[in-house]
């Protein structure tokens, strides 16, 4: 809170609304589902519902907490209103809606003028402390360890919703609050589909299977793919793997602090066209994690974020070839001074089953 506080006068605020409920999480531990915080320079407010009374006054902190009747919207921009004089206020307008920001005007009158945030809460969460980063590596540990147990089940005959309902299940067994994101599991044909929800598709001999998986535990998301062969492959898919392969390793090679974001997926593209494929590499490289799945940096082709130490992200190249079936490989790591340090920690070998 004392950062994003500091931080206000590079937007020109003297005050932030913050709506994005990952982000007041972050900001004062509050989880519930209905919250908006309004963050000033000497003070917090935390608004919610009556819902959250008790649950509110466990997990806030650094905040002080008003229960309010007829609107969240509503009740903040009240105490605008009553605020002495013009207030320049950051907010996120991607994070709020047209009906929000209708409400928010209507109860604050002209006592507002609005700025963009710049981000400054997601710039404040790229960067993991280290209690942030002890509980990512256990999600990582946990997801890691899931798959290492559901594989033994990958098999012909068994159906792509048995093995993500498994995946799931070992998630909670091994104290996980559910997944990070829809798993996917995807055989055959569907495997080149990137983001492929399971079915009840049976696996069958001679099929990749996609398996993209993530655990959420205290809070912290981890995420991580791997791909398998039912049966015994053939050389082109061998090559294929290795190509793949190759590229998550030089994805991970290129990281280090100080570099730009796009750096990492260029190298990453640099090795899969060495290998005549990168036409079939149609996602970006990677992504931040924390309390979502999908945070800063974004590692995409261009991308000029600088890489930090203490970030957390994905790599995790592909390629996906129609009628033959999807490669991807993805392990999450941290960046630190010496480069990338891996978190997951499944085999990546090639596994034929």
């Amino acid at each position: 809170m004392d950062r994003l506080r500091h931080s206000l006068s590079a937007v020109g605020a003297d005050a932030i609304l913050v709506s994005h409920l990952p982000n007041i999480q972050y900001l004062c531990g509050f989880t519930g589902s209905a919250g908006l915080l309004f963050v000033e320079p000497h003070s917090s407010t935390l608004y919610t519902d009556s819902r959250y009374t008790f649950q509110a006054r466990q997990e806030v902190s650094d905040a002080h907490v008003l229960i309010v009747k007829g609107g969240l919207m509503r009740a903040a921009g009240e105490k605008l209103r009553s605020s002495r004089g013009r207030r320049r206020v950051a907010y996120s307008a991607s994070q709020v809606t047209v009906a929000q920001r209708q409400a928010l005007d209507k109860a604050a009158g002209n006592k507002v003028r609005w700025v963009d945030d710049g981000g400054l809460v997601e710039k404040l969460r790229a960067v993991k402390d280290q209690d942030e980063l002890e509980r990512m590596a256990a999600a990582a540990a946990l997801i890691s360890e899931a798959f290492n147990k559901v594989v033994r089940l990958i098999r012909a005959g068994a159906s792509e919703l048995e093995l993500a309902a498994e995946i799931e299940y070992q998630i909670k067994q091994e104290g996980g609050s559910g997944p990070s994101f829809e798993t996917i599991v995807a055989s055959g044909p569907r495997s080149a589909w990137a983001h492929a929800r399971p079915t009840a598709k049976p696996l069958r001999k001679s099929e990749l299977v996609v398996l993209d998986q993530g655990a959420i535990l205290r809070g912290y998301c981890s995420d991580m793919t791997r791909t398998v062969f039912v049966g015994r492959a053939p050389a082109r898919i061998r090559r294929l793997y290795q190509a793949v392969l190759r590229a998550l390793e030089a994805g991970k090679e290129a990281i280090r602090p100080g570099v730009a974001a796009g750096a990492v997926d260029a190298a990453a593209r640099r090795s899969l066209r060495r290998a005549g494929l990168a036409r079939y590499f149609t996602h970006s490289t990677g992504h931040g994690l924390g309390l979502e799945i999908h945070e800063m940096p974004r590692l995409g082709k261009g991308d000029k974020t600088v890489l930090q130490e203490g970030m957390v992200v994905t790599v995790e190249p592909g390629v996906y070839l129609e009628g033959i079936g999807g490669i991807r490989i993805e392990d999450e790591v941290v960046v630190t001074a010496n480069g990338a340090i891996d978190l997951t920690s499944a085999p990546r070998d090639f596994l034929e089953l």
